[in-house]
């Protein structure tokens, strides 16, 4: 239901950004709310609280943030707390932004090595993987997890390339058990 949720509205508020042409401007606005709600979470604690009101929610979201952003985002912001959906933003802006990143072609990987990379061989990895594949950007994450012994293990969305030396020493022990077993 959640996830429901969270794309019927996410692309509704995209849809409204490509409509309006402010589809930048609206990702930077949901980057500034999260970052706000997060340094603030009795905010989102007011607005998902039972025994307040919407009447009250509007009201301090109307404090708040009137004025201090666009007439859509504002606007969508009181869809929300209308239709008590406020309880599901986070999920919305998780969806708007993936959306995003998939409208400008943005990749996201997450490179797991067992050693620290350097510049270089971060900066070979994007080239590589913008070469490879669809995107014409990439966001990286990079992370260490010593237990590979060697190589990557590289994930974007649900696929994943493991070229660690874990996984093929592992594939080399399960052809060893086979034979035995034979």
């Amino acid at each position: 239901m959640a996830k429901l949720v969270s794309e019927t509205y996410g692309e509704a508020l995209f849809s409204l950004g490509l409509e309006k042409g402010i589809v930048d401007s609206l990702m930077e606005e949901i980057d500034a709310l999260r970052r706000i709600l997060e340094e603030n979470p009795g905010f989102s604690r007011l607005m998902n609280h039972p025994d307040i009101g919407r009447d009250e929610k509007l009201e301090v979201l109307q404090k708040v943030f009137e004025g201090k952003l666009s007439d859509t985002m504002y606007g969508f912001l009181e869809v929300l707390i209308h239709k008590g959906r406020y309880g599901a933003a986070e999920d919305i802006f998780t969806y708007y932004t993936d959306r995003y990143k998939a409208y400008h072609r943005i990749g996201v990987a997450f490179v797991t090595s067992a050693v620290e990379l350097t510049g270089a061989q971060k900066s070979k990895i994007e080239k590589r993987l913008l070469e490879t594949t669809q995107f014409d950007k990439m966001e990286l994450h990079f992370s260490l997890d010593k237990e590979l012994i060697g190589g990557l293990v590289i994930r974007i969305g649900d696929r994943v390339v493991d070229s660690s030396i874990r996984t093929k020493l592992e594939g080399l022990q399960r052809q060893l058990m086979k034979v035995q077993l034979s």
